[in-house]
């Protein structure tokens, strides 16, 4: 604020309707109102957005304000407030949380539950679809999925490129899931 124009001056003026004075006393009083919050801001708050808040319900009830009373006191009241209002906010999250989590989880087990109950059936398919792969491409996937080879080494020993494997193993692949879908379908029709 200049020097010739007291903060009682400025609150008038914003009670008149002019912006830019309360855009005045945001700049003088901001870094405080943000010190003050961020120091007693509990985790996973934003103490921006409380001082934020604080300075938009400053604004809106300023005409509450008693020219001539400590404006610092009235403006750290509403920030107190404001923080009071952001922790209530946490606490119900997470309470919400401690309370949604196990939900979400018990569902998510049964899920996957019923997908297991279809497992054996699935297990079983892939076991004889891979009877019918040749030799040489089932000793390519045992080599990735039960030695776990990387696909550098497996091309060296079939002295092929790390592309060819990969676009092999992604055909393989595809013509497994072709052969369980259709047993899957042969046995549910």
């Amino acid at each position: 604020m200049d020097g010739s124009t007291s903060l009682d001056e400025y609150i008038r003026r914003v009670v008149d309707g002019d912006l830019n004075a309360f855009a005045e006393i945001v700049r003088v009083y901001q870094r405080p109102v943000r010190a003050w919050i961020v120091s007693r801001c509990p985790p996973g708050s934003d103490a921006d957005d409380v001082a934020q808040k604080t300075f938009v319900v400053a604004f809106h009830r300023i005409q509450e304000f008693e020219v001539g009373t400590d404006f610092r006191a009235w403006l750290f009241t509403i920030a107190r407030f404001q923080l009071m209002a952001e922790c209530t906010r946490l606490k119900r999250l997470a309470d919400y949380h401690s309370r949604y989590v196990p939900h979400a989880l018990s569902q998510e087990l049964d899920r996957r539950a019923a997908e297991a109950a279809e497992e054996p059936s699935r297990l079983t398919h892939l076991r004889e679809c891979l009877k019918q792969i040749e030799d040489n491409a089932r000793e390519v996937l045992d080599w990735r999925y039960t030695s776990e080879l990387p696909l550098a080494e497996i091309a060296q020993r079939t002295n092929r490129s790390v592309g060819a494997i990969m676009k092999h193993l992604y055909v393989l692949r595809q013509k497994l899931h072709e052969c369980i879908e259709q047993k899957l379908a042969e046995e549910a029709g």
